[in-house]
């Protein structure tokens, strides 16, 4: 099937036939489908708006994946490479995929990748506060730091980038907002905890960053290994 376009410009008039297919794989070249191993739409809505027009967030429930990711790693980074590595095996998609942890100096780094079950397999954010403020009432080093790694499948590429937010454990819970150990983190050169900023705050000044690099993940697939870096260092991320 052919297609004729017709174009006028400054006077001319000039005809082409192109190929159906031909325009398909031309259109197919600018653009693509990305997966973000997730379905919390706030996330991929802020992601979409941030990269650009030619790539297209997706998430899991998006390509069908309807099923929970296993992650049984023993590290973060590990944990991330898993989601990321089972949606492009099943599903074929670039697919980026993140996982977070709490690391506390005075706990060995813990809860680190049990973050999300550090009291028990309940996941009770309320239940895993408690144990680490518990855990630190004899501490006077109350250092600690949230860290993500985003792990990015990108055709026969594979990319992983980490992202520290160092801060401090208060002695109490401060605030409603957010989610996990907000109300217990206060990040550094901040007077409030992640509980008690802001939404826009919360997202310039912490995990919140992971989203406004990702233009600068995605765009690095791109690049020569050398330019990659050097990139990756600039954008205060680091490539492993």
């Amino acid at each position: 099937m052919w297609l004729h376009v017709h174009l006028k410009s400054r006077g001319l008039h000039l005809d082409f036939l192109l190929s159906i297919h031909f325009v398909s794989l031309f259109f197919k070249s600018f653009f693509m489908k990305l997966v973000f191993a997730s379905n919390n739409k706030n996330k991929i809505q802020e992601i979409q708006a941030l990269v650009p027009n030619t790539i297209q967030i997706v998430s899991l429930e998006d390509i069908g994946c309807t099923e929970d990711i296993p992650e049984t790693a023993d590290t973060i980074e590990g944990n991330a490479i898993l989601k990321a590595n089972y949606v492009t095996e099943k599903y074929g998609y670039n697919c980026f995929a993140d996982d977070t942890g709490l690391e506390v100096d005075a706990l060995n780094g813990a809860p680190g990748v049990y973050s999300a079950r550090y009291a028990g397999e309940q996941k009770n954010a309320d239940d895993n506060m408690a144990l680490v403020l518990q855990k630190l009432e004899s501490q006077t080093n109350r250092s600690a730091q949230f860290k993500t790694v985003i792990a990015l499948n990108f055709g026969s590429e594979h990319f992983l980038f980490e992202g520290i937010v160092k801060g401090t454990i208060t002695p109490i819970k401060r605030g409603n907002e957010g989610f996990g150990y907000d109300p217990i983190f206060r990040p550094s050169q901040s007077k409030y905890t992640f509980a008690e900023m802001p939404a826009e705050e919360k997202n310039s000044t912490s995990r919140g960053k992971k989203v406004i690099l990702l233009p600068l993940l995605i765009l690095s697939a791109h690049q020569p290994p050398k330019e990659r870096l050097s990139a990756l260092t600039n954008g205060s991320i680091k490539a492993a």
